[in-house]
């Protein structure tokens, strides 16, 4: 019987670390690539799903850009507990439109949402994107379980009063839910505050329709 010999350099302990660390190198790559495809497959579901709001709450005769690639950053102002985000839409190179992203404190958790205008002001569309209010109570914020949401359909800062800018039981003229109200509060809030700050800044906006000058 033939015994087979092993080379000494095997039996060296820097082969058996140098083993060991080129196993773990290749399990690092692996891993790397692995997430490098899983961060970029969230990206671009995040990315889908924001283009489908913007085209539930932006009708599409306002614009012939890609609103997605034309925004703008603001500071989270006042009531708003987030950054606030613009997406500008326009037509014919004319400011025509935009839909706001941002987020206002509820109950124990920040609701997410985004609303859009026309260039008159006036809100085309609302809808909730992320939110950890009450399931069962608040939870009708959800355009998938309530039609409540499309009541700030057609609202303006003119032709809605500041009064009228709460829920009912404030005295203004948005329904809150049995047993939730400061979910519909805070988001009603949180929507007039979007149209106030819309409006301070209507000239950026105006600007930002407008394409870039180019060197002659």
């Amino acid at each position: 019987m033939n015994t087979v010999i092993e080379p000494s350099y095997r039996q060296r302990l820097a082969y058996h670390a140098g083993l060991l660390g080129g196993i773990c190198f290749l399990i690092s790559v692996l891993l790397i690539i692995g997430n490098m495809e899983t961060q970029q497959k969230i990206a671009d579901h995040i990315e889908q799903e924001k283009r489908r709001t913007i085209n539930q709450v932006l009708p599409p005769d306002l614009f012939d850009n890609e609103p997605l690639t034309n925004s703008k950053t603001l500071p989270e102002q006042r009531q708003l507990s987030s950054p606030i985000t613009l997406y500008v839409a326009t037509r014919k190179g004319e400011f025509n439109g935009v839909a706001l992203q941002t987020s206002v404190y509820g109950w124990g958790s920040d609701i997410q949402f985004i609303l859009a205008v026309d260039a008159h002001g006036k809100i085309t569309g609302v809808r909730v994107i992320s939110h950890k209010e009450t399931p069962g109570l608040a939870d009708k914020i959800e355009i998938e379980k309530s039609d409540w949401i499309l009541g700030f359909n057609g609202k303006s800062l003119s032709n809605t009063s500041p009064a009228q800018w709460a829920v009912t039981k404030d005295g203004g003229e948005f329904d809150q839910f049995t047993g939730a109200t400061i979910t519909p509060r805070a988001l009603v809030n949180g929507i007039h505050e979007s149209l106030l700050i819309l409006e301070e800044n209507k000239q950026l906006l105006i600007n930002a329709g407008k394409p870039e000058a180019t060197s002659p």
